[in-house]
């Protein structure tokens, strides 16, 4: 434990070590590299070469092919990237366990997901969320609102936060800047998605978690060896109290600096703690539905079942990798605070400053440090491969789905009849605009939240997430609800969201140091309470604005409803005159090649993209067999009893947990 005078490093030395240090800088670790990402590339190659893809038949196939154990390792990947560690692990070692019940909630959400919100998806036949929307309600407006906040999301949650936890694992491991380090992370980004490493994200996803969760075991036995195990750690965590407490300009209350008495206690005060119990329940299960249920990266995940029994087993899977989060990230993260103690609980501003570059505290770099400084050769490059591995996986996703919600959702509404040279010219514009934003709100990312990544990324869920997780709800399963109340909802719930969260950024959100001068009627309510009131403020809202207006008749709402999911009668879909088809229709006008005119690069190309010269055209017979198959939510009873008997055990399990860290 460092508990000298001055902290390890000096006071002028980054984080990294001494002024251009660099800990990866030994033929093992950049042995292992190379590998990692050799063998990534090559499973992407195989998987892209073994799929089929070429035919209209085959690409949709191939959407309901997978089996349950990828879907369950793809889900886990998606969800934990570099953020998780930089952001579970700095909360750990500022406050304690308890944001680990942020990882514990989502045991009970994924099995909301695989078996009340997929079999909806799957029977409305839809591929995206906002797609789903626009045959539920009709009209374009809730279409294009919620690619737009998506966007706005993407920006303030992910791909910020994305950079900015990756980069502070660069400067641990290289010594560099802050900002150099996200120019060479969006470098790196960039040449990994031209060389095409991305063709087949789940196989990837499930040869990462592997790797991810072996590589974070092995660190996780090095920081309790260290500490010597589970009953010590807890002694020396509540008495890890750096040295450095004393600032010539500001008075600093020993709060501020001692671990927190609650330190091991998911539920705590439901008035004055820091994640109280009431928000931790109820607010978080709002949050978590939002992402779990609505969010196109989770859900595609599982349209890509081959049955329904495959889609609820995936779920299963990863609700049980969801309990490995306390222990892989949490609890060392709350070790690296007992190690380097006056680096990561570093509270004088001057001094986290030099530390870490950051004046409201140091607690993320809590576990880039721990595997800087403790893992031996070799290893350390296999656990910065697959952080940054990981980070780039999600980076590349989140642009390709970006552009692609911009070019479709908003820019083909602007210019109705831009070409597709224009509309690929307008996606690549627009994602260079987004780096550029997202590059921009990196500062307030580090001060946001007394510099606590995950706290950060759950404020800002909780200003915008409730409203979409309500409209969900209600679309679902409230029948009476129509386009208008949805539309109106989705508009007040975004205007008081937007109020707290741009009143909150304005004050600055402050530390227990420097407190926010925020007023306590805007600031002053947490934010899991807050997002509590926007759901059911919306809710109401809602139902009150549906029920003044004209009810949608069911022969439009058959398959799209849990009371009507099991429909056979046919649907007649809200506004035929939907842009997709006008999109088809201007796709249509395009020229083929002949395929004598296409040339040797261009059939390389096409290959390589699983473009087919002569796309096959499917018979009116296979395209209803076809679709019945995309449709059909039926399983075998046998597998439905298995699934259905795991998921209870997974909830057992689920309350247990909870129970003992209560």
């Amino acid at each position: 434990m460092e508990s000298s005078t001055v902290p390890a490093g000096s006071a002028t030395t980054p984080a990294g070590g001494s002024p251009g240090s660099s800990a990866v800088n030994n033929p093992a670790d950049i042995s292992v590299i190379v590998i990692y990402f050799l063998v990534v590339l090559a499973v992407g190659i195989w998987a892209m070469v073994r799929t089929n893809r070429g035919t209209v038949g085959g690409f949709f196939l191939a959407g309901r092919s997978m089996v349950w154990w990828p879907i369950g390792a793809s889900l886990f990947a998606s969800n934990i990237g570099s953020g998780h560690f930089v952001g579970l692990a700095g909360n750990g070692a500022a406050g304690g366990i308890a944001t680990g019940g942020f990882e514990w909630n989502a045991l009970v959400i994924v099995i909301i997901l695989g078996w009340l919100f997929v079999p909806i998806y799957i029977r409305a036949g839809v591929v995206t969320m906002p797609e789903y929307l626009k045959r539920r309600f009709g009209g374009n407006r809730i279409r294009i609102y919620l690619s737009v906040l998506s966007l706005c999301l993407y920006i303030f949650t992910k791909i910020s936060a994305d950079m900015f936890s990756g980069a502070i694992f660069i400067r641990e491991a290289l010594g560099l800047n802050l900002y150099v380090a996200v120019v060479i992370l969006l470098s790196i980004t960039a040449l990994y998605t031209v060389t095409g490493g991305l063709a087949a994200v789940i196989y990837t996803d499930t040869l990462q978690t592997i790797i991810m969760v072996v590589g974070s075991f092995i660190l996780m036995g090095f920081a309790f060896n260290e500490v010597g195990g589970y009953d010590a750690m807890k002694e020396k965590y509540m008495n890890a109290i750096t040295s450095q407490t004393t600032d010539p300009i500001l008075n600093i209350s020993a709060k501020c600096y001692t671990p927190r008495p609650d330190s091991f206690h998911l539920f705590r005060n439901p008035l004055t703690a820091d994640l109280p119990w009431p928000g931790l329940i109820f607010g978080l299960s709002i949050l978590a539905i939002w992402y779990w249920c609505t969010d196109q990266v989770i859900v595609q995940r599982c349209l890509s079942a081959k049955n329904m029994s495959h889609v609820k087993a995936g779920c299963i899977l990863c609700g049980y990798l969801k309990l490995l989060p306390m222990y892989l990230m949490v609890f060392p993260g709350m070790v690296s605070r007992i190690l380097y103690t006056d680096v990561v609980a570093c509270v004088v501003p001057s001094l986290c400053k030099q530390y870490c570059d950051t004046e409201v505290g140091c607690s993320n770099i809590a576990y880039p440090r721990l595997v800087v400084k403790l893992m031996p050769a070799g290893l350390r490059g296999l656990m910065l491969s697959v952080m940054l591995a990981s980070l780039m996986s999600s980076l590349t996703s989140i642009f390709n789905s970006a552009s692609t919600l911009f070019t479709m959702d908003i820019w083909t509404k602007i210019r109705p009849k831009a070409s597709e040279k224009e509309l690929m010219l307008a996606g690549r514009v627009f994602t260079l605009v987004l780096i550029g934003v997202s590059i921009a709100w990196i500062p307030i990312v580090q001060k946001a939240q007394s510099g606590q990544l995950f706290d950060y990324i759950q404020s800002i869920t909780s200003y915008l997430g409730p409203p979409i997780a309500a409209i969900f709800l209600l679309a679902i399963f409230v029948k009476r609800v129509n386009e208008q109340g949805a539309f109106w909802g989705l508009i007040f719930g975004l205007a008081a969201g937007l109020s707290r969260m741009i009143a909150e950024f304005a004050f600055g959100t402050g530390s227990c140091v420097i407190p926010s001068n925020c007023p306590v009627i805007i600031c002053g309510i947490h934010y899991l309470y807050f997002a509590i009131i926007l759901f059911v403020a919306t809710c109401l809202m809602v139902l009150i604005v549906s029920l003044l207006t004209k009810p949608i008749d069911d022969i439009h709402l058959y398959r799209l409803c849990w009371t009507l999911r099991h429909s056979t009668e046919k649907r007649e879909d809200l506004d035929s005159d939907d842009w997709n088809n006008q999109d088809n229709d201007s796709k249509m006008d395009v020229d083929e090649e002949s395929p004598r005119d296409v040339k040797c690069w261009k059939k390389a190309y096409n290959w390589f993209c699983g473009f087919e010269e002569q796309p096959q055209k499917l018979s009116k017979e296979e395209q209803e067999a076809l679709q019945k198959q995309l449709t059909d939510i039926s399983e075998v009873p046998l597998w439905r009893n298995v699934v259905n008997i795991n998921a209870i055990i997974l909830l057992t399990v689920c309350v247990f947990f909870w129970a003992y860290y209560a």
